[in-house]
């Protein structure tokens, strides 16, 4: 049993893990506090709860689905309050074992109700998930319509069609991996979208619902703009118009799968506002709402000639000791440890120090690190934890009054400029007032420094720096982007031409907004925010005058008689490459190359960018396959899974593949290559027999056997060459074949 006083706060070590107080990408733990030292604040009423009303609402909000868990397989956390939070949370989490194998899951609740905040389960069959899956994505939308409806009782959820697959850009999806369909439901109120109470669910394949988050930072003590004072959406939207700009920037485009960067010239509004107040038609800005138009500056270096770089390669000792400068912290608490040194070349080519560094006291630790430019000693990456940790640990007072935003930028420039100098010459100050987060102890700014290339904006490129109130560092990092060649500004869409593309796309949509910084922090503004073309986030190519937006689906569609939903499956997603959809011939020969890599981005997750950096002691198992071939990384794949075979073969990648020795490739995945060598236990029937060279006699027999590569008319065809249609259905059904044995390929 759980008795928590309502409208307390439970602070503790487990209560606030530090991987709130620490920025993504940093690594934190913390040992559990004693339950008898959780400081409970007493009040009025007492709310009672159980493992059991926990477990009885688990099955209100997902009916005999896990009829098969027992209250034993359950295990409750205690409840705890998040600062300037409203909401009692606990959280369920289970676990069994079933024929062997684990299955899992947690669920977490808030409020008297016990509403549903956060679902995760991850079910053992999941095979009618797989491609093609059970459940199309239009049937997977309805179920998850459905569900957010009965969940919360009421149609006040919308589903957002805006959203944007952050993972399905990134990555493609394997084969072995079940078919996810995501949706994102945003909560209205009037008929009016709240901006930050959205709701995200994840729908298998095969129709089960797999994860559930709520993201709400909207109390039931809230406030609302009244909708029927709204001004009338033309007023704003030619008030958008008459004060639109736009400018000419380039934008760094890269795909984080090859490490291959893309840069492009593109055409963006002018941006110093991101919306207008649909009442009062006041501009909306970084820390709220301004009368007057907020003017974007001009183009200021921060440097107008490059500055000398404080080293000519750093050393280890040198990094370390500038690292404890910058770390050490004045308290008898807290105990600062170097932990570790690592020396690295990162995706531009930069020899970097990495230094990892951990903050020990009584209860726990934050850990993270340090980063360092070798060449330059620039630090090009540093979070500033001291803060946060004394503030938990009682001894960090709260600024009064903070520094100005004028002296805060000079702060902020005056710290770059000692700490990462070489490249500043590259960069200018902000051109948009900066950021002033109110809710952090005593406030904190943030400052984007936008690199400079041929006199116009890199997007996607600058130095973040953020200051405490009293104008101590809080975090300083640098995204440089190597780029060989800039696209010439030369031959471009005019800017006149732009802005008027720009005010032909642009409409705007109605937002419930709350704004942190203002006094009433639960009101919500009703704001006016541009679209273009219907969507929140669209570009104008400023070369071919083109739009193109983050959540768009390019999805192509090749015509085949018999492999076409396969083969448009893998192009789709990212695994078969065609380079010319329209000239694409699906029954031409595959290359070893082609099937290859086919292959290895069908059933494992690998990185395949530019190897030649860190190319010095790899072995080169085939004399044409060096490290600086671009399918180098695949080859080496491949060894290391055992599709290629080193004894005595060579490996010519821009040679045909034949039907023998694909069947030989899908023996080896799936692990039988040692039982497909006994080829005198393989009677084949079939009319070609002698055809097949005889060290493939075993794999022909198992892929014809398990339908990987069949037969036709008890002809097998082993040197007839491999098309793409073949390997696209003979792919698929190898990782179905490999996804049941549960023997996935792992990096």
């Amino acid at each position: 049993m759980v008795k928590i006083r309502k409208f307390g706060y439970l602070i503790s070590a487990s209560a606030l893990s530090l991987s709130l107080l620490a920025p993504v990408g940093h690594a934190s733990m913390a040992t559990n506090e004693p339950q008898d030292k959780i400081k409970i604040h007493v009040a009025s009423t007492t709310t009672e709860v159980t493992k059991n009303d926990l477990i009885k609402r688990f099955h209100e909000l997902f009916p005999n689905k896990f009829n098969f868990l027992t209250n034993n397989d359950f295990n409750m956390n205690s409840g705890l309050y998040y600062p300037e939070d409203e909401e009692l949370r606990y959280s369920l989490s289970f676990s069994k074992t079933i024929n062997g194998q684990p299955l899992y899951g947690h669920v977490s609740f808030y409020g008297e109700n016990l509403e549903l905040q956060y679902f995760s389960f991850e079910p053992q069959n999941k095979e009618d998930a797989l491609f093609p899956a059970k459940v199309s994505k239009n049937e997977a939308e309805k179920i998850a319509t459905n569900y957010i409806k009965q969940l919360f009782n009421s149609t006040d959820y919308q589903l957002d069609t805006d959203s944007y697959d952050y993972y399905g850009y990134y990555s493609n999806q394997i084969l072995t991996e079940p078919i996810r369909y995501t949706f994102s439901f945003v909560r209205t109120k009037n008929g009016v979208a709240i901006a930050d109470d959205r709701a995200n669910i994840t729908i298998l394949g095969n129709g089960e619902i797999i994860d559930f988050y709520r993201q709400t930072d909207s109390p039931k003590s809230s406030t609302y703009d009244e909708v029927n004072k709204v001004k009338d959406k033309n007023e704003s939207l030619q008030k958008f118009k008459d004060n639109l700009t736009v400018e000419l920037q380039y934008q760094i485009d890269t795909n984080y799968r090859t490490g291959k960067t893309d840069v492009q010239l593109v055409y963006q509004p002018s941006i110093t506002y991101s919306g207008i107040h649909a009442i009062s038609g006041e501009w909306l800005v970084n820390n709220g709402f301004a009368s007057t138009f907020p003017k974007r500056t001009a183009v200021e270096k921060l440097v107008a000639s490059p500055l000398q770089p404080k080293f000519n390669n750093i050393t280890v000792e040198e990094a370390k000791k500038i690292a404890e400068q910058l770390l050490s912290i004045e308290s008898d608490k807290v105990k600062l440890q170097i932990q570790g040194v690592d020396e690295y070349e990162n995706a531009n080519g930069q020899a970097i120090i990495s230094i990892s560094y951990m903050y020990s006291y009584k209860h726990g630790g934050y850990g993270a690190s340090l980063e360092f430019d070798k060449k330059t000693g620039d630090i090009i990456q540093y979070y500033d934890a001291k803060g946060s940790l004394l503030e938990q640990l009682g001894e960090n007072p709260t600024t009064e009054k903070a520094i100005s935003a004028d002296e805060a930028e000079a702060k902020a420039i005056s710290y770059v400029k000692d700490l990462m100098p070489s490249k500043l010459h590259d960069y200018a100050k902000p051109m948009t007032e900066p950021y002033f987060d109110e809710q952090y102890n005593g406030g904190m700014y943030h400052f984007s420094f936008p690199r400079i290339v041929n006199g116009i904006v890199v997007s996607g490129d600058y130095i973040s720096v953020s200051l405490a109130a009293d104008g101590s560092l809080s975090s300083l990092s640098n995204n440089y982007q190597k780029i060989e060649k800039w696209p010439s500004i030369d031959q471009v869409v005019s800017n006149d031409a732009a802005k008027n593309m720009y005010k032909d796309a642009l409409d705007l949509k109605l937002n419930y907004v709350k704004q942190p910084n203002k006094e009433d922090k639960h009101h919500y503004d009703l704001v006016y925010l541009p679209v273009i073309n219907g969507k929140m986030g669209s570009t104008l190519n400023a070369s071919t005058g083109q739009w193109s937006s983050a959540s768009e689906n390019n999805t192509v569609d090749v015509a085949h008689d018999w492999a076409k939903e396969e083969l448009n499956y893998l192009i789709n997603n990212n695994i078969l490459e065609v380079k010319d959809v329209k000239s694409f011939n699906a029954n031409a020969s595959v290359t070893k190359g082609e099937a290859l890599k086919t292959l290895i981005k069908s059933l494992t997750y690998f990185y395949e960018g530019d190897f030649n950096y860190n190319s010095e002691g790899m072995n080169e198992p085939y004399g044409n396959i060096d490290p600086k071939h671009p399918l180098y990384p695949v080859v080496q794949r491949a060894i290391a899974i055992g599709i290629l075979d080193l004894a005595g073969e060579s490996f010519n990648p821009d040679s045909p593949l034949t039907r023998e020795e694909l069947a030989a490739w899908q023996v080896r995945i799936l692990g039988l290559e040692h039982a497909a060598k006994y080829t005198d236990l393989y009677k084949l029937s079939l009319q070609d027999a002698n055809k097949i060279t005889s060290k493939y006699t075993g794999h022909v027999a198992l892929s014809n056997a398990m339908g990987l590569l069949k037969a036709d008319n008890n002809h097998f065809y082993p040197d007839r060459e491999v098309t793409y249609a073949e390997l696209a259905v003979s792919t698929i059904s190898l990782a179905y074949e490999l996804a049941k044995k549960g023997s996935y390929l792992r990096y």
